[in-house]
């Protein structure tokens, strides 16, 4: 779809939501719920033509294990998140908080956790080993945790206007999560533009979500610069939400070019409403030195370049900056591997516009860097400066990745590496920390104590954070605290299908072993090599399979998944 929606036809379909907006208050919880129930329906039937749409685009072949990606970040997770917030209504609908039966436990700093992995026995199967729990705001307790959960929807007839949404261009499932997350965190009816890479969902979005769109309370728009301006500038829209740059979010607010800057300086915003925004960050990975056999070395160097390369780079939580130990006896041996994972990791197409020359901008500014992988259009750029380097500024959004190394070893290398993390890159979305089991034993109560310190909205130790974006209660977002003038990653949080109020972060783990590694060293974990590794062999089908099971709900599905899986 390449039509541009003019002045004329944004102004109709804004007219159209202030009357769903009516229509919306008047809906009942039971009937928000049963709308819930048939977008998933519908996301399971229009599953594969959403993924040929995206794989079309981003330049796939349809038997490329890359297309793996397509269903898991795509219609899977918005299968799961429908089904979580059908249950949050099911609570509310029943007089209980989506809390109920949960049990909360106790985070470091005086904190509530909302345990969100696992949930149920599938969650148990199909994710064995990993976990997660949302960390509230400190001076929250448990009590105040369950009665504010389900935010807006404990006054559902208390509207809040209408919600422009500028859709992200990279991860599809972005835009329709976001839309649900307006309408039912905050009870706002959306006008979705979606970024013009993505255009091509326009009719998979539509027929999905047909039942709110009959409604009235959704209306799907594209177009470029100018229509995402008109509409946000709109007086009949209340709120802003978007997925993008900093850049991108300064130019909305402030205006672009040096009169934006001026307004900046000023603190005169030019937009008139509320934002909120999901940004992206240079996201770092902290390796803790430890005593790593060979098969760790090379499994987790895979980790880190899946982190790097996932979805070609261009996804706003992709590491971009690898943390070791100067003193880690294992260091070059890690380097190796990591090299050897870049360069042999399956050659895609550069489809985010701007990816060579941001990559070329990288090079330039670091002569010395390593270009790897087909056609050396990866760059590796070792030995980085501690501070005030691009690299560690700049989010490269490309396939770009630095390692810096610190002078300590031990615990002291990560409480060092926390400080680093905090003071030294942009942003504040996501961190991953990587440590071997017998490390974190011995650090101990050290080891907690520096993952409470890290100040981003998710945490993974272990596992990747893209972990907190497909958890569908899990919140997701910046560390709490950015402003407009200093916006970082980001402010607010979406997904957080109970509906929690004072989030704070999210926290998951994983496995340091895939299955059956895993259990020969005394990890209780049967997950083999996650299926959203860029070097899972079977990972296109072992997605399909996960969808449809997630699509259906039929245990019957589970065995082919895991065949699939193992084989990956």
């Amino acid at each position: 779809m390449g039509t541009t929606f003019d002045e004329t036809e944004i102004d109709s379909a804004l007219s159209d939501l202030i009357a769903g907006e009516k229509a919306w208050a008047q809906t009942s919880l039971r009937r928000r719920r049963e709308l819930l129930d048939e977008i998933h329906t519908r996301t399971g039937r229009f599953a594969a033509d959403w993924v040929r749409a995206a794989r079309t685009w981003k330049g796939l072949d349809e038997d490329s294990p890359l297309v793996g990606e397509e269903w898991i970040s795509g219609p899977m997770t918005l299968l799961q998140a429908t089904a979580a917030l059908s249950a949050t209504l099911t609570a509310l609908e029943q007089g209980r908080s989506p809390l109920d039966g949960r049990a909360l436990t106790a985070a470091p700093g005086g904190r509530v956790a909302v345990p969100i992995l696992p949930l149920d026995v599938y969650d148990r199967l199909l994710l064995s080993g990993f976990r997660g729990e949302v960390w509230l705001r400190p001076g929250v307790d448990a009590d105040t945790a369950r009665r504010r959960a389900g935010l807006a929807q404990l006054d559902p007839t208390a509207t809040a206007g209408i919600g422009a949404i500028l859709g992200a261009g990279n991860i599809t499932s972005i835009p329709p999560l976001d839309a649900l997350y307006e309408l039912y965190a905050h009870n706002r009816v959306v006008a979705l533009k979606l970024n013009p890479i993505t255009d091509p969902l326009f009719t998979v979005l539509e027929m999905i979500f047909a039942p709110l769109i009959e409604l009235g309370v959704l209306r799907i728009l594209t177009g470029g610069v100018d229509t995402g301006g008109y509409l946000v500038r709109h007086p009949d829209v209340a709120h802003v939400h978007m997925t993008g740059s900093a850049h991108t979010h300064d130019a909305i607010v402030w205006g672009p070019g040096p009169a934006g800057q001026e307004r900046k300086s000023d603190k005169r915003p030019l937009l008139d409403k509320p934002i909120t925004s999901e940004l992206g960050g240079v996201s770092p990975t902290i390796v803790v030195p430890g005593e790593w056999s060979d098969a760790d070395l090379r499994f987790q160097a895979e980790h880190v370049a899946t982190q790097r390369l996932h979805n070609g780079g261009y996804n706003c939580v992709a590491t971009q900056a690898v943390v070791l130990s100067a003193n880690w006896p294992q260091k070059e041996k890690f380097l190796a591997e990591l090299r050897t994972a870049i360069d042999k990791a399956p050659q895609r197409p550069a489809y985010y516009p701007g990816s060579d020359n941001r990559v070329a901008d990288a090079a330039a500014a670091y002569p010395d860097a390593q270009r790897l992988g087909p056609g050396q259009r990866r760059l590796l750029v070792e030995n980085l400066p501690q501070t005030e380097t691009p690299l560690l500024r700049t989010e490269y959004f490309a396939p770009v990745l630095g390692v810096v190394e610190l002078p300590h070893g031990g615990g002291e290398f990560l409480q060092h590496a926390v400080d680093f993390a905090n003071t030294e890159l942009t942003g504040t979305l996501g961190v991953n920390v990587i440590a071997h089991p017998s490390t974190i034993k011995r650090l101990g109560v050290a080891f907690d104590d520096a993952i409470e310190r890290l100040r981003y909205g998710a945490i993974a130790v272990n596992a990747w954070t893209a972990l907190a974006f497909l958890a569908p209660r899990a919140s997701w977002g910046a560390y709490p605290g950015h402003t407009i003038d200093d916006v970082q990653s980001g402010i607010g949080v979406v997904h957080n299908a109970f509906l929690l109020d004072d989030v704070e972060r999210t926290v998951v783990s994983g496995p340091f072993r895939p299955a059956p590694r895993s259990l020969v060293h005394g990890e209780l974990a049967l997950s083999p090599k996650p299926p959203w590794f860029i070097t899972n062999a079977t990972a296109a089908a072992t997605g399909r399979k996960l969808t449809e099971f997630y699509a259906s709900g039929n245990p019957a599905r589970l065995p082919g998944v895991f065949v699939s899986a193992f084989r990956g």
